[in-house]
C-alpha cells in the first residue's frame, strides 16, 4: 500500500519531467511551445464563457421558476412511485443540464430522506451514471465548431435513459 501512495504521489512530477526530457532530447523549445499550449487554452476558455452563462442561467431559470416541480407532479402521476420514484424527476431532468445545480438537489434529497434511503442511493448511482448532455455539446461542439450533430442528442439521451435505469436496477437489487 506504502508503494501506491509514494507512486501517486510521483505521478505528475515524473510525467513533467519525462515530458521535458523528451522535448530536449528531440530539441523542442519546450518552454515556447508550453506559452502557445497555454494561450490556446485562454482562447479557449474566453470563447467559452458566454455558452457557460446562458446554461447557468437556464439551469437557475428552470429551478427558480418552479417549472421542475410542475413537471415532476405531472410525470409522477404517470410513473409508478415503485419503479420510478416521483422526488428523483427534478434530478434526472437538471443532470442533463448543469452538475452543480444537480448536486444540490442530490444534497436536498439526502436532508429529507436520509442518506441510506433508497430514494438516495438511486440518486447517487444517477449522479455518477448519468452525463450532462446540453453542457457537454455545447461545450465540445462549439470548441470543435461542429455545426452538424446528428445523432449526438438522441444517442446521449438514449444513453441517460440507460443510466437512469441502470440506477433504479442496482438500488433495488442492493438496497430492497
Amino acid at each position: 500500500m506504502s508503494f501506491l501512495v509514494f507512486l501517486s504521489r510521483c505521478m505528475i512530477p515524473l510525467l513533467v519531467f519525462s515530458v521535458t526530457g523528451y522535448g530536449i532530447l528531440k530539441k523542442i523549445p519546450v518552454y515556447d511551445s508550453f506559452i502557445r499550449g497555454a494561450m490556446d487554452g485562454i482562447r479557449t476558455t474566453v470563447k467559452l464563457i458566454p455558452t457557460l452563462i446562458g446554461l447557468m442561467t437556464a439551469a437557475g431559470v428552470l429551478g427558480a421558476s418552479g417549472f421542475l416541480t410542475l413537471l415532476s407532479e405531472q410525470l409522477g402521476k404517470l410513473l409508478d412511485g415503485e419503479v420510478f420514484p416521483a422526488p428523483l424527476l427534478p434530478l434526472a431532468l437538471v443532470r442533463m443540464f448543469s452538475n452543480s445545480a444537480a448536486a444540490g438537489l442530490l444534497l436536498d434529497l439526502y436532508k429529507e430522506y436520509g442518506t441510506d434511503s433508497r430514494i438516495s442511493w438511486t440518486a447517487s448511482l444517477m449522479m455518477s451514471s448519468c452525463e450532462t448532455i446540453f453542457y457537454t455539446m455545447s461545450i465540445y461542439f462549439m470548441t470543435a465548431r461542429i455545426t452538424k450533430t446528428r445523432y449526438t442528442l438522441p444517442g446521449a439521451l438514449l444513453a441517460t435513459l440507460g443510466g437512469i435505469g441502470a440506477s433504479l436496477v442496482l438500488s433495488k437489487v442492493f438496497y430492497g
